[in-house]
């Protein structure tokens, strides 16, 4: 079909007086590159919805061409193709082991996003963070298969069919033909996969050594900008160096020994004064929980898997929580172990946030003081003088961090700036002076305080009702999409994520989304497992089929999130529904 009706843009030219026009039928016949590159050619000049005739596969020989999906027009998002070769000729070292089969995987990714330059094809492969993601897997088997997105181009509404046929039969098979293993930095792939093993490896060396996170000395821990995670070069950039009392050795597979500052398990404070470097520490240790691209600085930062970011976020949705550790005896006589609001303050939202963390299986905490609620982190002699205990609430952080530790095992790594009171829980002081680390344990202890603590007692366990959790709008249709990184668009309900600092990635906010569609649709969340267990399942269910688990059909790019994003993305949907706690 020809004419402007035909593609199906509303409000342009979309809808005449006889509705939307049929699509074109797909091409029959024949269908490989010489049919492909004849049919653009064709199409030359023709109305822009005849792009979609070319749905499908096309048989180029030693990979295929799918087209997924075509855009309704110039202005709408890009077309999605997939290209799948079954043989690149990569080696079976390089994908016999998971990690370095995604590190082989987003090497090529990088490499493809390289050569693809210039060209009006787009190739997801996130930033310094390396994470299993849709555009760029490589298969147990190593088959290549990369997901692409491509402007078809056209001249205001007609076709373009010369500059469509040069990218999709020309610069396809030219980027097809530089990801062959033959023809890459061999040893650059091998270095990459290397590295990230290093890091996985040495991530899973921190309970052996009693430990939540090491930073390695020589670590470059400032990033370029504000809008960079690029990390900082130059002159005045100082290189991280361990003190002595907390330097640990770790042995390698690759690097061999490394040395560097072990964060040990319990209670750890980072303090020192404004601008030394105490949150840019903090920092690297959040992102520390995933693993980084060589020569950014980090790659031998590392954190406990489970780590998770806390922080007050005012006016967030609580649904069925139990924050009785931290919050007791409302005036209003509400029940805190089963607790429910629209709009939570900033104290309730950060001891809900701590509590869900837990819930799912959190076990090291990392918290910033700069972010946090002042009420619920603590209260000073003065205070609780004029404020008796039993006119106040809130049970303060402070008195809660060690018996958190010494009866479930979760550890806390804060940054105090402001309040000496932590020195009576702490474990571990860590001064950083001028970016300079410096363990100042003895002289902290030397100015705490006896302290008695509060009892926490574990959350109460959630099950979740998941028909709450769909993804549909009122026509029945599956809603998906991101509003930067700040909201997820899930359904009818938007999302508030802004506050989930541990997402790292655009297209983990889409792959935490798909990931709920996945936990209702595909049965994890089951109406009578808790929400654990209901994560335990999926991330079962990843291990054994990948990333693509969660969008096979998706026409976009996503990312794997983590468990904690997922269950924070999960928490913060208004229409959840708790059916029981346990």
């Amino acid at each position: 079909m020809t004419g402007r009706q035909g593609n199906g843009h509303r409000g342009r030219g979309g809808r005449g007086g006889g509705g939307r026009r049929p699509e074109p039928e797909p091409i029959r016949g024949v269908r490989d590159d010489a049919r492909l590159s004849q049919e653009l050619l064709k199409m030359d000049g023709a109305s822009y919805g005849r792009y979609k005739s070319l749905q499908g596969d096309w048989d180029f020989g030693d990979f295929t061409l799918t087209v997924q999906r075509v855009q309704s027009d110039p202005f709408a998002p890009p077309s999605r193709i997939r290209i799948f070769r079954p043989d690149a000729g990569i080696p079976s070292s390089a994908y016999t082991d998971p990690v370095r089969r995604r590190a082989t995987a987003d090497f090529l990714g990088r490499l493809a996003r390289r050569r693809l330059k210039g060209s009006l094809l787009r190739i997801d492969t996130g930033g310094q963070e390396v994470i299993a993601r849709s555009s760029c897997q490589v298969g147990a088997d190593g088959a290549l298969d990369l997901r692409i997105g491509l402007e078809l181009p056209g001249h205001g509404r007609r076709i373009d069919g010369r500059t469509a046929e040069r990218e999709l039969c020309r610069r396809v098979p030219e980027l097809v033909d530089d990801l062959d293993w033959d023809e890459i930095d061999q040893k650059g792939a091998e270095a990459f996969a290397d590295s990230v093993v290093d890091t996985v490896a040495l991530r899973g060396a921190l309970p052996e050594h009693g430990l939540v996170a090491f930073v390695a000395d020589g670590a470059v821990l400032p990033r370029r900008s504000g809008v960079s995670d690029e990390p900082l070069r130059g002159e005045g950039v100082v290189p991280f160096v361990s003190p002595e009392s907390l330097r640990v050795s770790v042995d390698l597979p690759h690097r061999g020994t490394v040395t560097g500052m072990g964060v040990p398990e319990g209670i750890t404070l980072i303090v020192g004064g404004g601008f030394h470097g105490k949150s840019t520490l903090l920092h690297a240790l959040e992102r520390g929980v995933y693993d980084h691209v060589p020569e950014d600085g980090r790659e031998l930062v590392v954190t406990r898997e489970d780590a998770v970011k806390i922080r007050a976020e005012e006016g967030r949705g609580v649904e069925r929580v139990d924050v009785g550790p931290f919050v007791r005896n409302l005036p209003t006589g509400a029940d805190t172990s089963d607790f429910r609001t629209e709009n939570a303050s900033g104290s309730t939202s950060q001891a809900a946030n701590i509590c869900e963390a837990v819930e799912v299986g959190s076990r090291t905490l990392l918290v910033d003081e700069d972010s946090t609620a002042t009420n619920l982190m603590i209260r000073d002699e003065r205070m609780q003088a004029l404020v008796h205990g039993d006119r106040e609430p809130l049970v303060p952080f402070v008195d809660l961090v060690r018996p958190l530790h010494r009866e479930h095992g979760v550890s806390t790594v804060l940054v105090m700036g402001g309040s000496g009171d932590y020195f009576d829980v702490a474990d571990h002081v860590i001064m950083l002076d001028a970016y300079h680390p410096h363990d100042v344990t003895e002289r902290a202890r030397a100015l705490a305080r006896e302290r008695t603590d509060a009892e926490f007692a574990m959350p109460k366990a959630r099950v979740v009702d998941p028909r709450s959790v769909d993804a549909r709008t009122d026509r029945g249709r599956a809603k998906l999409k991101r509003r930067d990184m700040d909201v997820l668009v899930f359904g009818q309900s938007d999302i508030d994520v802004r506050s989930v600092e541990q997402f790292v990635d655009p297209g983990q906010i889409i792959g935490a989304g798909l990931a709920l569609r996945v936990l209702a649709q595909g049965g994890h969340l089951n109406g009578s497992r808790t929400l654990a267990e209901a994560l335990d399942s999926l991330e079962r269910a990843l291990n054994e089929r990948g990333v693509m688990l969660l969008g096979q059909e998706f026409g976009g790019d996503y990312a794997l999130p983590r468990r904690h994003e997922i269950a924070a993305a999960l928490n913060r949907l208004r229409a959840l529904r708790v059916t029981e706690q346990r």
